[in-house]
C-alpha cells in the first residue's frame, strides 16, 4: 500500500470512497445528510489544494482517505478518515493516521472528532493514543466527541 498526498485528479475518487464510508454513520445516526455525504466535488478539490490530503491505494485502487490542517495554535485538525469498506479492519487507517501526523512532524497538538455512537472509530482513536477532551450536542440524535493527541517533542543538543 503506498500513502502519497491526493491531488485535484483526485478528488471525484475519494469523493466516491467517503461517501461510500460514511453510510454506516449516516445509517448509525439516522441522518444522511451529514456533511462528508453533502460534500461537492468543488468543495473537495479545493481542500485538496488548500490543506494537507492524503491518500491510500493499493496498485490502483484507492482504498482510503484522510486530511489535515494546522490551526493558528500550531495543533493539526485531522478530519474525514476514510477506508473502503469492504476493507476497514485491516490496518489501512492506522496507517494513513500514521502519516498524517508525521506529514506535520513539529506540531505540538492533534485533534480529531467523531459521533459519540461510533464505537469502531473511538476505538481506533484510542489505540492510536488520543484522548476524549470535549463533547458537543450537534442535534438531538447526533452528540460529537472531541479527542486530543498530545506530542512532547525533545529539542536536539
Amino acid at each position: 500500500m503506498t500513502v502519497i498526498p491526493a491531488t485535484k485528479e483526485d478528488a471525484a475518487a475519494i469523493l466516491a470512497l467517503q461517501q461510500a464510508a460514511y453510510q454506516s454513520e449516516a445509517e448509525l445516526y439516522q441522518d444522511w445528510s451529514i456533511p462528508p455525504l453533502t460534500q461537492s466535488l468543488s468543495e473537495l478539490q479545493q481542500e485538496i489544494a488548500t490543506i494537507t490530503v492524503l491518500k491510500a491505494s493499493q496498485g490502483s485502487r484507492l482504498v482510503g482517505s484522510v486530511r489535515a490542517v494546522q490551526q493558528e495554535d500550531n495543533s493539526v485538525a485531522i478530519g474525514r478518515l476514510i477506508v473502503d469498506p469492504a476493507l476497514q479492519g485491516q490496518g489501512i487507517g492506522s496507517c494513513l493516521m500514521a502519516a498524517i501526523e508525521a506529514a506535520f512532524p513539529t506540531a505540538p497538538r492533534f485533534e480529531l472528532f467523531t459521533g459519540s455512537l461510533s464505537l469502531r472509530n473511538i476505538r481506533l482513536y484510542e489505540r492510536l493514543g488520543y484522548r476524549f477532551f470535549s463533547r458537543r450536542q450537534l442535534s438531538a440524535q447526533v452528540e460529537l466527541v472531541f479527542m486530543e493527541k498530545r506530542i512532547h517533542h525533545t529539542q536536539g543538543r
